[in-house]
């Protein structure tokens, strides 16, 4: 018996001239629940415009090796008999700091295999590492009327980075003091 929640993964949109992009993952029992956990583990600093959750198990996702092998195309599974709009995603850049997994529009399909053969035809394949498709119909998404009460709250926030903290200097300090006192022992 699994005893974890649902696993959802978590696109926030930081500036309006920027797609959404995978910020990481929460558990939760259903999709509300998501949304409100995300807003709580990812909104930490008042640049955060929108949230979208999708359950794990909905993404179709393929490594760019992997769609090199055809035998993917031949595994469609029957879904809708009806045409649905999936989102596009890629993850293109291989940088460490650089993961994001990023919104890059849509496709109307009528299967996950159909859906990244549109992605494919429609998006540019330039250093993609990672494609994902989803249906639009199983992502949940901030409304922008309940931006105010949804992210307004960060602001006040304090958000510190890691330069904040003198650490470094503190930890050089610690190594000087440990070294003067071996060195009079």
């Amino acid at each position: 018996m699994d005893s974890e929640w649902n696993r959802y993964e978590v696109f926030e949109k930081e500036r309006v001239d920027l797609p959404h992009r995978n910020a990481g993952s929460v558990h939760a029992p259903d999709a509300e629940m998501a949304l409100e956990n995300a807003r709580d583990l990812f909104v930490r600093r008042p640049n955060c415009l929108s949230l979208w959750v999708i359950p794990e198990h909905a993404i179709f996702a393929k490594t760019a090796q992997e769609l090199q092998d055809d035998s993917w195309r031949d595994q469609e599974v029957p879904h809708n008999a009806d045409s649905e709009i999936y989102l596009v995603f890629q993850k293109q850049g291989q940088i460490a700091r650089e993961t994001y997994v990023a919104h890059v529009g849509q496709v109307e399909a009528s299967s996950p295999q159909a859906a990244m053969r549109a992605a494919l035809e429609t998006f540019a394949a330039k250093n993609v590492f990672v494609w994902w498709v989803v249906p639009e119909r199983l992502v949940l998404k901030s409304e922008a009327q309940d931006a105010p009460s949804m992210f307004a709250p960060a602001h006040a926030k304090k958000y510190r980075m890691h330069a904040y903290y003198p650490v470094e200097p503190i930890m050089r300090e610690l190594k000087s003091a440990q070294g003067m006192l071996e060195s009079d022992g």
